[in-house]
């Protein structure tokens, strides 16, 4: 069967919504964002007992279209609560949904209902379900992982489902595969992603809910070691920093907002810490992506931009000015995150990608390293 006559349901949940897609072949049928009421999903005791709540919405959604189970060829999610993998498409089976159900990935994040909900109707379909590029996709170098302390390695968290499918399709607007690609590929909205993607894997990135890259509008970015001992001695609990880390960093622990609307419009009414705040922000987004430049050897196809603030015009002229002698800067403003989970579901369907098995063993487990 040609993929255009597939049909597939994409499933994404997030923090205060779900979003789902019918997507049939490349071709947008619809998607919908059903918003949720924090107070109700605060009634639940884990993410995972969400299940039947977001389970039954979508259902209401698919309802309110005309769209029976049986008329979808396949289900995809959101691959969250996963040990470190490499990229691809997965199909979702015993092992990657016991770790999605308690977050094996020691995060707990609605995007592990993901791969539940589409099992459970793809379950009732007697069809197949997916998950594409999971949060946890891991392929660095090993050069990437290593630091300066003995037993301590890095490892990353991005948008890896939208930063892979950026830079396929930037690819084959080239007419290119993937893999026949180096691209520095970056995610700026509420997180910010820098990663640098040779042949098609992702060889290096930041650890973006760890505390490195660049600060986002939700988080703190790289910060000096001793500085966050010095912050730690002054008072401030481990859970605090973390948070500094993953939510309460960046815009909101400067100006007390992640609007970047909001801090753009403060800069320009000559508000001194908004202006500094944003300037940081564009002058930490150009270093990063310096960076990435050299783990390529200055072999750089393009610099790809996705995500929610590439609709700002300056912010990509900035981009522009700084990184465009590194290769040329092509702007994808927004996400494809649905869209993504499709495609990656279709070129499975479709026989041009075989699909990967999740074992449940992180890709790294750590070097054999001398003790001194």
């Amino acid at each position: 069967m040609e993929s255009a006559a597939y049909r597939v349901l994409a499933i994404n949940p997030g923090s205060t919504s779900t979003k789902v897609g019918l997507f049939e072949g490349e071709t947008e049928v619809f998607t919908s964002s059903v918003a949720h009421d924090a107070a109700k999903l605060d009634e639940f005791e884990s993410v995972s007992a969400q299940l039947p709540y977001r389970r039954d919405m979508i259902l209401a959604v698919l309802a309110e279209h005309g769209v029976e189970l049986d008329e979808i060829d396949a289900f995809v999610g959101r691959g969250g609560g996963l040990l470190p993998c490499e990229g691809g498409t997965y199909e979702v089976n015993d092992v990657m949904l016991d770790h999605a159900y308690r977050g094996a990935n020691g995060v707990q994040h609605p995007a592990q209902l993901g791969s539940q909900l589409a099992h459970e109707f793809a379950a009732k379909a007697g069809v197949p379900a997916f998950v594409v590029n999971p949060p946890d996709t891991d392929e660095l170098c090993d050069e990437a992982r290593m630091t300066g302390i003995a037993g301590v390695y890095r490892n990353v968290h991005l948008h890896a489902l939208n930063l892979k499918e950026t830079a396929i399709r930037h690819a084959a607007s080239m007419g290119r595969r993937y893999d026949e690609c180096d691209f520095i590929v970056c995610h700026i909205g509420g997180g910010v992603s820098i990663s640098a993607h040779q042949h098609g894997r992702m060889i290096d990135g930041y650890d973006i809910v760890g505390g490195e890259g660049a600060m986002a509008p939700t988080r703190c970015g790289a910060v000096p070691v001793a500085g966050v001992l010095d912050y730690l001695d002054a008072g401030h609990s481990v859970a605090e920093t973390r948070e500094l880390c993953m939510k309460k960093g960046g815009f909101v622990d400067l100006l007390g907002t992640s609007d970047a609307i909001e801090v753009r419009r403060r800069a320009a009414a000559g508000d001194a810490a908004a202006q500094r705040a944003w300037g940081a922000l564009l002058f930490q987004l150009n270093k990063y992506i310096g960076s990435m430049a050299t783990v390529l050897a200055g072999h750089v196809d393009a610099i790809l931009l996705g995500g929610g603030m590439v609709h700002d015009e300056d912010l990509v002229e900035s981009i522009r000015n700084a990184c465009e002698w590194i290769a040329p800067v092509c702007a994808y403003p927004g996400e494809f995150e649905l869209a993504a989970m499709a495609a990656g579901a279709l070129r499975v369907l479709a026989g041009q990608e075989a699909p990967k098995t999740y074992t449940g063993i992180a890709v790294f487990t750590g070097f054999e390293e001398k003790v001194h």
